[in-house]
């Protein structure tokens, strides 16, 4: 059986949601962090780089959570959540997929790094996080998911870092009504719900 090795309030928690989405059976095996907020011994153990999300599904072990999500889809999903190159909204897809991790995450962690190390924040212009925000609020006010009409992996990817994330650094989100309401629709899905009270029942999902 596919084999769901869940960090507390990381990216991991993508797998387990996915995992509730196509509805595929899965052992979840949890892990709380370090005091220290890293993740314990055990978990660096299963892969070399250590971090999280993990899979095992027979002797293959796999980390990243975009290959990930994508091997689950193909595998174990039947390619559901996936559009391909005919989709009218395949750019969208392909798009957000890729910008939650190479962009949004990276930018949001940048804020995390500064307010840990007390960095005094910029004034007078915009930081990445900023414009990835901006970007978002601005995408969501003309399409209801990520790649248009449909829920896809690319949701999946992009919820992480504007909820769970901002536990970590604040953001005010309160002048963001698409980004609210899009929020309010991913809390509404039964996996989402299913996926959180699993892999992170003391958490309160960041969804306001």
């Amino acid at each position: 059986m596919l084999k769901v090795h869940h960090l507390g309030r990381s990216q991991s928690e993508r797998i387990v949601w996915l995992c509730e989405e196509l509805e595929i059976p899965y052992d979840l095996v949890r892990y709380d962090r370090e005091p220290t907020g890293a993740a314990p011994p055990a978990y660096k153990a299963l892969h070399p780089v250590g971090t999280a999300p993990i899979i095992q599904d027979g002797d293959l072990v796999l980390m990243e959570s975009g290959a990930i999500a994508e091997y689950i889809a193909r595998r174990h999903g039947d390619g559901r959540l996936i559009l391909g190159p005919e989709h009218p909204d395949f750019a969208d897809y392909l798009f957000w997929f890729h910008y939650a991790n190479a962009s949004v995450l990276a930018a949001v962690m940048m804020d995390v790094i500064a307010a840990r190390l007390g960095a005094p924040s910029a004034t007078g212009r915009k930081s990445r996080a900023d414009i990835a925000f901006d970007l978002v609020e601005a995408h969501l006010g003309k399409a209801t998911w990520f790649a248009g009409s449909q829920f896809t992996l690319a949701d999946i990817m992009m919820v992480f870092p504007l909820t769970t994330m901002r536990l970590s650094v604040e953001r005010d989100i309160s002048d963001s009504p698409n980004l609210l309401a899009y929020l309010q629709r991913v809390g509404e899905r039964p996996a989402y719900r299913a996926a959180m009270a699993k892999g992170d029942p003391g958490m309160t999902p960041k969804l306001t």
